[in-house]
């Protein structure tokens, strides 16, 4: 059997499976569903290749399914990733309601990202892309009512790209009379300036609002961060991705074909909306005192990157792209595993609340110090090399005032970075976490893989270079080397950090020696309310800790900015609309003898403009 079929196969069965063997053990479902996810990973790792197509007919058309370098890239990011949040599900999940349902939908969501990604027609794109959709849409709703209002929300988004896409395909099948992707890519250039300027905004807005541009992006922060954690670590790390490999396939191999003004006024204010959304959604992640919710706005933050990158189009703002692309897929999604093993422990993800975990949970720690850094863009990790190739491809395309924003999102990183390592697992110990445990060695497990990978792809990006170079060709770029970049040129395909790495080591050790022996006799823990001041004794329900206001000066120095949320514009409009629509129900009232009047007004003015409209 084609063995991209049979991914598909055992991912649909899996699905199915886990959902019917719910009624045998609920841990059972969550077994399956991780078995099944893995078994696709080996088959699409040990199986898969470039030579096998898939097609399959109804009626006058042909759909195609298929493998190349570009999609390799990104199936190898879900797969891993997919595979990694599917084993932390087993114990997250444990205990909790309708498990049935939600492994059903893990997997069904796996499946619909591996058939958009080996689709090669935009009908099997489509259909898969609405599994995804729909989904992920149950997965968001699967906590309660208040999530229901955040699934709708999310859905009325998913509606306006689902209906953008399926419009876009329409128009192209009236102009090349073909679905098959690469028709269109080698037709665009055919196509008049008008509707190379229609068919790019229709599927940008599609692409748009699965990749969370500003002003699309109103759903994400609440679908991020009310979702189960082991699903918010594909969400958000893969499923966004759906729409940057949508955006790769526009503007590099479509856009590429186009001479028209149009489509480069495209790229300039795509770049700059995503530039924008990164500096608006890192301001916001600053001022959250959620884990959740402060890595859900990071997420609509970094993918701001990516977006840009794909925007400027250089060969090196792509590499840079891609890279991060696959670096925001492994931090983000075991940062969102931790918040998870957080959750898992202590019940809670307010930061104001937590405190002291390193010593109660040292492995989650050391994931997420791992993984926060990459985030940052400090310095052996991944992170830090797809910054620097931003960075440096912004300066080489003349993109100055981009670069400017684009450094001041990252800076301004480093604050919620901080923020989310000491407000859970540095500062006091609050006697109600006393007890909290690390979690299972199931749970852990993934976390450090996550965060390992960080570290072996900042050491030895050559690892990633050589395959999205091929990916980068495969999309009509010509012959690609990562040679373009200073970083590169300087150290090959591997970055020697060593003496970073030593002299770091040593700082630490030597720090760690010095206030060990320093307090080794005198080191006493204390809670929040383990203090007084002239002699009172603070109550159980005052919050004295460091992470109660914790960036206060921020907030207000950027308060103008955040005056308005975008959501604010949105409501407005539909305040609008409701006003329209008010209108319109007084004119169908319902009443007959109105409807008799209307048409009589109706025939008065065909017989008075008759000589205008027949003749």
């Amino acid at each position: 059997m084609n063995s991209l079929l049979l991914i598909i196969l055992i991912l649909l069965g899996g699905a199915i499976l886990a959902y019917l063997s719910k009624r045998i053990s609920p841990m059972l479902s969550s077994i399956v569903s991780f078995l099944a996810i893995t078994s696709a990973a080996l088959v699409f790792f040990f199986l898969a290749n470039d030579q096998e197509i898939v097609k399959i007919s109804l009626g006058d058309f042909v759909l195609e399914w298929g493998l190349n370098a570009y999609s390799w890239i990104f199936g190898a990011m879900v797969m891993v990733m997919a595979t990694l949040a599917s084993l932390f599900s087993i114990f997250y999940m444990k205990g909790k309601d309708r498990l049935g349902y939600f492994n059903l939908n893990f997997d069904l969501s796996v499946m619909a990202m591996m058939g958009i990604l080996f689709s090669l027609d935009w009908v099997s794109f489509f259909i898969f892309w609405e599994i995804m959709t729909w989904s992920s849409f149950l997965i968001i709703v699967y906590n309660g009512i208040s999530e229901g209002k955040i699934g709708i929300k999310y859905m009325i988004f998913s509606a306006i790209g689902g209906y953008a896409m399926l419009l876009a395909l329409v128009v192209t099948r009236s102009q090349i009379h073909s679905f098959l992707i690469t028709d269109l890519i080698h037709s665009f250039a055919g196509f008049s300036g008008n509707m190379q300027a229609l068919l790019g905004l229709l599927f940008l807005t599609a692409f748009g609002v699965k990749s969370a541009v500003m002003p699309l992006h109103v759903w994400a922060p609440r679908a991020y961060a009310d979702s189960p954690m082991s699903y918010t670590a594909i969400f958000s790390g893969l499923l966004s991705k759906m729409g940057i490999f949508g955006f790769g396939i526009m503007l590099i191999a479509v856009f590429s074909h186009s001479v028209d003004g149009t489509i480069f006024v495209y790229r300039e204010v795509l770049a700059w909306l995503a530039a924008i959304t990164s500096v608006i959604a890192t301001f916001y992640a600053v001022i959250q005192t959620d884990a959740k919710r402060l890595l859900a706005y990071s997420s609509i933050a970094q993918l701001g990157y990516i977006v840009m990158g794909l925007a400027i189009g250089t060969k090196l703002a792509v590499m840079a792209a891609l890279f991060l692309a696959i670096m925001h897929a492994i931090y983000k999604g075991t940062l969102f595993m931790v918040v998870g093993a957080v959750e898992r422990q202590t019940g809670i993800t307010d930061m104001t609340r937590l405190g002291a975990l390193i010593r109660k949970m040292p492995w989650t720690f050391f994931a997420a110090l791992l993984s926060i850094i990459a985030l940052a863009g400090i310095p052996p990790l991944g992170g830090f090399v797809g910054k620097w190739m931003l960075y440096e491809s912004l300066i080489t395309s003349d993109h100055y005032f981009l670069i400017i924003l684009a450094f001041l999102s990252s800076t301004a990183a480093f604050l919620y970075s901080f923020r989310f390592l000491f407000g859970i697992f540095l500062g006091q110990e609050e006697k109600e976490f006393e007890n909290v445990k690390e979690v299972p060695f199931t749970m852990v497990l993934p976390m450090l893989i996550g965060s390992l990978l960080l570290v072996v792809f900042g050491t030895f990006p050559g690892l990633l270079f050589k395959p999205l170079a091929s990916a980068m060709s495969f999309l009509g770029m010509g012959d690609v080397s990562w040679n373009m970049s200073m970083l590169s040129n300087g150290w090959g395909d591997h970055v020697d950090t060593l003496d970073v790495i030593n002299s770091v080591v040593i700082i630490f050790v030597l720090v760690a020696i010095f206030l060990g022996l320093k307090n080794r006799k005198r080191t006493r823990y204390v809670s929040t309310k383990d203090i007084h001041t002239s002699g009172e004794i603070p109550t159980e329900n005052e919050n004295l800790t460091y992470a109660v206001d914790f960036y206060k000066p921020f907030e207000r120095a950027i308060a103008p900015v955040m005056k308005r949320k975008m959501d604010f514009y949105y409501n407005k409009f539909g305040e609008g609309l409701e006003t329209f629509f008010d209108f319109l129900r007084r004119v169908y009232t319902g009443n007959g003898q109105t409807y008799a009047f209307y048409v009589i007004v109706f025939l008065v003015i065909l017989i008075v403009f008759s000589q205008q409209i027949f003749f």
